[in-house]
C-alpha cells in the first residue's frame, strides 16, 4: 500500500541543520530499504501561488498567504504492508523533530493512497 506522509506546522523557519542531518540518514534508510519513494521540504509561502474557483471565477493569488495557519512543509510517499507500518515511520519522523528542534510543534498527516 502506498501512503503519504504530510507535514505541517504553524510555526516557520528551516529545519536545524542537526534535523536536516537526521532526517537525511532516516531517508537514506528507507530509500535503501526500497519503503520510500519520494519526498521533499516546500518553498514558503511567499513563492507560491493559489488557484481558485468562486461564483464561477478561477482566481489566482500570490503568496504570502496572510490567512494560512498552518503550512505544509514537506511530504513522503512510501510503500508499506499497512497503515501501522505507515503511522509507525511518522512517529519515528516526528521524534526527530522532537530531539532536534525543541518546541517544534507540528503534525504529520498519513493518508493512503486511492488505487494501486
Amino acid at each position: 500500500m502506498r501512503f503519504m506522509s504530510i507535514v505541517s506546522s504553524a510555526q516557520s523557519g528551516p529545519p536545524t541543520p542537526e534535523l536536516m542531518e537526521a532526517m537525511g540518514k532516516l531517508a537514506d534508510r528507507e530509500i535503501k530499504a526500497g519503503r520510500m519513494l519520494d519526498m521533499g521540504g516546500l518553498m514558503p509561502l511567499a513563492t507560491g501561488a493559489r488557484v481558485s474557483i468562486a461564483g464561477g471565477q478561477v482566481s489566482v493569488v500570490d503568496g504570502p498567504f496572510v490567512e494560512a495557519k498552518e503550512v505544509i512543509g514537506g511530504y513522503a510517499i512510501f510503500e508499506f504492508q499497512n497503515k501501522e507500518e505507515a503511522v509507525a515511520a511518522a512517529v519515528e519522523f516526528m521524534q526527530l523533530h522532537k530531539e532536534f528542534m525543541p518546541g517544534w510543534e507540528g503534525t504529520c498527516e498519513v493518508r493512503a493512497f486511492a488505487g494501486p
